[in-house]
């Protein structure tokens, strides 16, 4: 088996993993400098670090570090009975020490362009200049097939697309479509649909979103939590050409991952009785 064609696989179907290898090993124990192995955040592992107590550990460890993104480094005693400063005990008895690292291989984020027009293009070509895996979505034949840079194109009705459950919670998501009736059924869906994005932007002014949010609450009822819903889309850097838009979304988007706070967002500008987070 090839570990590292398995990598690139998963990689081209925007499936996160993690891979973990054995770095360093003082002692006994069933680990080898050099193993690899992979897992996916469904549990599914390829290739092995030794087995046993620590494999399972190293299973569940990628799991939760594949959720948060992040890459470790992380040692192990290799027997129950003892304590060393900045490693974890596994209920073993071999008696080595093992140190495991482990790499997240995945994309910053998925993120789902609804709307390939002008602002959607421009857009991409901003994302896709940092580790995010692009997907846009566009009913117009004739649109789609001149977009560039996305890692995957979508030729479908807006509704229809995410219909197919391929949103998973936590996603980033900007609503662009050539028509704000469009916008509406895109984001409706979506909360009939009980997804939960990390972020939902739309495109639209502080004017059109007072009349959607009027409707959407008579709608979905007044506990609905918009938190993660951002419209007027964007930071509030200034300029209205689709290359200025599409700075201030994924500057907007950075802020989200990053968990920077003190930014003003454009949402803010709306009046404090018409804010909705």
């Amino acid at each position: 088996m090839d570990i590292f064609k398995l990598i690139n696989e998963y990689r081209r179907k925007n499936i996160a993993m993690m891979a973990i290898t054995a770095v360093k090993k003082e002692g006994a124990g069933p680990v080898e400098v050099g193993k690899k192995m992979i897992v996916l955040e469904s549990g599914l592992t390829y290739g092995t670090v030794g087995g046993g107590a620590i494999e399972y550990y190293a299973v569940n460890k990628a799991k939760v570090l594949i959720k948060e993104r992040k890459s470790l480094l992380e040692t192990y005693v290799l027997d129950e009975g003892k304590v060393l400063p900045e490693s974890t005990t596994l209920p073993m008895v071999c008696g080595g020490v093992v140190t495991l690292f482990y790499e997240y291989i995945g994309p910053k984020a998925s993120i789902y362009v609804f709307g390939a027009g002008h602002v959607g293009q421009a857009l991409v070509n901003v994302l896709k200049t940092m580790n995010f895996h692009v997907t846009a979505i566009d009913e117009r034949t004739e649109v789609i097939d001149k977009f560039l840079g996305a890692d995957q194109l979508v030729n479908l009705g807006f509704v229809d697309f995410i219909d197919q459950d391929l949103i998973k919670d936590g996603s980033f998501i900007i609503v662009c479509t050539p028509s704000h009736k469009y916008d509406y059924h895109v984001i409706n869906r979506i909360l009939e649909k009980k997804i939960k994005p990390a972020y939902l932007g739309m495109l639209c002014s502080p004017d059109k979103i007072k009349g959607y949010l009027k409707s959407t609450y008579e709608k979905f009822g007044k506990d609905l939590d918009l938190g993660f819903f951002y419209s007027p889309i964007g930071l509030d850097t200034g300029g209205m050409t689709p290359e200025e838009i599409a700075i201030s979304i994924s500057a907007e988007i950075l802020t989200i991952i990053h968990n920077k706070l003190g930014h003003k967002h454009m949402r803010e500008i709306l009046d404090g009785e018409d804010r909705y987070w």
